[in-house]
């Protein structure tokens, strides 16, 4: 029986692995979809809550990361908002031609994946190009000035590659405090106590230290039962 409940523990241990590798693949999926001008960031904060639910909310992420993830996501968003504002507006453009931008951004950013095969850079050129073709297009449906289209185009590709570069920064710090608070080493919540903190039982054992955990303690008290009901 001990030995069966020794190795269920590893195998759940094992699954947190998995679910950290999965929760990886994610931040990166929505770092890479931050770059086409979709909410990447927010995939990135639903892969770091979905990853705490399936381990147990409280044993290696709380609200505290949560909350701190959110505010940086809010962050990003607006200072995405007004890099793009601020070059289209700066050389004129409108409302409209920042609407085209926005398109015209993710359909070059799709575009310039598959027209230029390198991860990240292709995308970047396309989703900057984009907005440039984007905007300069509607603003020339606007006002036959085929000067003023491009000034307000160029302003556009340049508010939309520093949106990209700056949006970017905040999605790699979120990528590394998501995996930094998530990492499966130890059991972040004590349930006899209430604390954060890990406790350390000085009663000597002779099963591994994993054992010492308060969460290694109730889980294999809670595999005890089950095996006792079904036996």
């Amino acid at each position: 029986m001990m030995l069966a409940a020794w190795y269920s523990i590893d195998w759940y241990s094992g699954l947190e692995w998995v679910y950290y590798l999965l929760l990886g693949v994610v931040l990166g999926l929505g770092w890479a979809l931050n770059i086409l001008g979709l909410p990447g960031l927010w995939l990135m904060l639903l892969g770091h809550i979905g990853y705490g639910l399936l381990t147990g909310w409280g044993y290696y992420i709380g609200w505290e990361s949560v909350i701190a993830l959110f505010v940086l996501c809010v962050l990003a968003e607006g200072v995405e908002f007004l890099a793009g504002a601020a070059g289209s507006a700066q050389a004129g453009g409108s409302k409209r031609g920042m609407l085209g931008a926005i398109g015209g951004g993710l359909v070059g950013g799709i575009v310039g994946s598959v027209l230029i095969p390198v991860p990240i850079l292709g995308t970047i050129i396309g989703a900057v190009g984009g907005s440039f073709a984007g905007s300069a297009l509607v603003e020339r449906m606007i006002h036959p000035d085929n000067q003023r289209a491009i000034r307000i185009g160029i302003g556009a590709a340049k508010g939309r590659f520093w949106g990209i570069i700056i949006k970017s920064g905040f999605g790699i710090v979120i990528g590394v405090i998501s995996l930094i608070t998530a990492i499966p080493l130890w059991d972040g919540y004590d349930p006899e106590t209430g604390s954060s903190s890990p406790t350390i039982d000085p009663t000597p054992t002779t099963i591994p230290n994993q054992a010492q955990s308060p969460v290694f303690r109730q889980r294999m008290r809670d595999l005890f039962e089950s095996v006792h009901v079904h036996s």
